[in-house]
Formats: structure tokens, C-alpha cells, sequence
């Protein structure tokens, strides 16, 4: 793929106008605590043989949004005798946590990892998914971007964000663990790192690859690939629909989200990526924290040549030194 957006001098100023609606921290106040007060967030805990013997694994079944289960798989490293800080992932669109041996970097580098399901995803690609979600939907497109489109209280992706929060409380329920998170991600993962750093302002660390969700109503206009343009064809079905589908995106646009963010964060952007285009993970970067009262510390990490893999890899790596020196 040719480079398609703004030049790499204009992103790094791009700072786009928020549409943000008024009642976006209410909405999502109200939407937590009644996650909250509907379960504890850890509602089973249970040792799994993994096959390995430098890694623990236990199978976790936590409270998401309204108390429904979210299944996740808690890693650890076996010879660890200390209390140790946690990386909460999220996984990208379509997959699912799969075989708790599939992801092993963190554990291997010594921290405590707890790696969510995604909510009636996890048959796209990897090894499967878990967790159903039970919430029925009106008319929708395939895939899940439009579930529930005609409200925020509806939305899937408040459901899905909600989780990624409950996730957060769930690691620090967790045995073996200091209470320090960082939460991270690539692309729809990416996404829901950002956000979850959002509506859990005291984590410790973001680190969101190539994010989703992000900066959405200029990724509808500017790429024709999926899972965004599962909205284009819903809208060009449901023409009528238009600034009620885009209302209910502003409440759960990650990039409205981390601006309420604290913690300091590692960004990555792929310049020639048409899935999560280059503009909307710079506008996110750019506008972090600019809510929050404060300056949080961040970074980007830019690929030129690479489409939505990133740095892959070499990205891996760049996290690993990164989390090291902040943890």
C-alpha cells in the first residue's frame, strides 16, 4: 500500500476538533458503577495444566459489563516468589484468548499477565474465544461494530469497553500481584488499552499498538477497508441514520476516552496502515491526556513502510525496555 494520509510533518501536529458529547463522563460513570455493583470483579480462579514448566496458568472467569462473564487466562511465571505488576492485553478484532501457551513475552519477562476474551468474538483468526455476549441487537451489519448502534446504552463497544475496565479491577483482585497495571494492546486491543487507560485514570502504563477505535468519524470517511466500513455499509442501508450512529460512536471513540488518560504511554503507528489509518492514531497520541489536568508522558513509534503488522516484532522488543524502565 502506497502512503495515503497526511504527510508524517502534519500528523505529528494533527490535532482534530473533539466532538465529544456533554454528558460523556456521566454516561460512562453511571455505566461502571452499575458494572460494579452488579458482581465482584473475580468470579472464579482456577489452576489449567499448560503443558510448560517455567509459566503458571489459571482459568479466570470475571464480572464485565452488568456482572455478565468474561472469560481471560492469568499467567505467571512459575518461579516467581514475589508479588509482581500485571500487564492487562487485549486482543484485535476477531480473535479470541485462544491457548494460554500462545502468549508467553510477558510472563517470560517476568510480570504477572491476565489476557481478556473479547465478548462474542474469536472466530475471525487464532485458536478461538470463550465468551458469548448475551445481549441481543437490533438490524445490524456483519461483525460487531454496529451491534447495538442506535444508543451508547446499547452499543456493543460499551459492553466491550466496560470489560476492558472490569478487566483492570480484576488484575488487582488477582493473587500474586502488587497493585501496579499496565494495560496494552494491538489494534482492536490497541483500542481498548486506550480507553480502559481513560476510564481508569491511576494505571501505571499504556502501551497501544497501531490502536482501533480511535478518531473514528475520519476513519469512516478515509478507508474502505474493514472493520470500519462495516458503519459505511450500515449507513449506506440506514441512511436516516446517520447522526444518531455517529452520537453513539463519540461515547466509546477511544481517542475521547484517553484524553481523561494519565499514565505515561507508548503509541506505535504503521504509515502505509489502511485499517487504522495514520491521522486517527496520531490524533489520539496528540490529544492524550489533554483532558486529564496534566501533561502524561508519551511516545510514538513510527513504521513508514509497515501496514497494519506495525513493528511486529521489533515492537515487541521496543515494549519490553519501554515497561522495564516504568515498572
Amino acid at each position: 500500500m502506497a502512503l495515503f494520509d497526511m504527510s508524517l510533518e502534519t500528523l505529528r501536529e494533527y490535532r482534530p476538533e473533539v466532538a465529544e458529547p456533554g454528558d460523556l463522563d456521566s454516561f460512562w460513570e453511571d455505566t461502571l458503577s452499575r458494572s460494579r455493583e452488579a458482581a465482584a470483579p473475580l468470579l472464579s480462579l482456577e489452576r489449567v495444566d499448560n503443558g510448560l514448566s517455567l509459566v503458571d496458568t489459571w482459568d479466570v472467569s470475571f464480572a464485565g459489563h452488568n456482572g455478565t462473564p468474561v472469560r481471560a487466562w492469568y499467567n505467571r511465571p512459575a518461579a516467581a516468589s514475589s508479588d509482581l505488576p500485571v500487564v492487562v492485553e487485549y486482543i484485535g478484532y476477531g480473535g479470541g484468548r485462544g491457548e494460554p501457551l500462545e502468549r508467553l513475552a510477558w510472563a517470560a519477562a517476568g510480570y504477572a499477565h491476565l489476557l481478556m476474551d473479547t465478548r462474542g468474538q474469536g472466530s475471525g483468526w487464532g485458536a478461538g474465544g470463550h465468551t458469548a455476549d448475551p445481549v441481543g441487537s437490533g438490524p445490524a451489519a456483519p461483525g460487531v461494530m454496529t451491534r447495538g448502534i442506535e444508543s451508547p446504552h446499547t452499543s456493543y463497544l460499551t459492553r466491550l469497553l466496560t470489560d476492558a475496565v472490569r478487566a483492570v479491577d480484576t488484575a488487582r483482585a488477582l493473587p500474586g500481584v502488587d497493585g501496579r497495571v499496565a494495560v496494552t494492546g494491538s489494534s482492536q486491543g490497541g483500542g481498548l488499552a486506550l480507553g480502559a487507560a481513560g476510564l481508569v485514570p491511576d494505571v501505571d502504563a499504556l502501551i497501544a499498538n497501531v490502536p482501533f477505535l480511535t478518531h473514528m468519524r475520519r476513519a469512516i470517511d478515509i478507508t474502505d477497508a474493514d472493520p470500519y466500513q462495516e458503519i459505511v455499509r450500515y449507513l449506506a442501508v440506514h441512511r436516516e441514520l446517520e447522526q444518531q450512529t455517529l452520537r453513539t460512536l463519540s461515547y466509546v471513540d477511544a481517542l475521547h476516552l484517553g484524553r481523561r488518560a494519565t499514565a505515561p504511554a507508548m503509541f506505535s503507528v504503521a504509515l502505509r496502515d489502511t485499517i487504522c489509518p495514520p491521522s486517527t492514531v496520531f490524533a489520539a497520541h496528540n490529544l492524550y491526556g489533554s483532558a486529564s489536568g496534566t501533561d502524561p508522558q508519551r511516545e510514538m513509534v513510527v513504521y513508514p513502510y509497515n501496514h497494519h503488522e506495525g513493528g511486529g516484532p521489533a515492537q515487541q522488543r521496543r515494549q519490553l525496555d519501554w515497561l522495564r524502565d516504568r515498572l
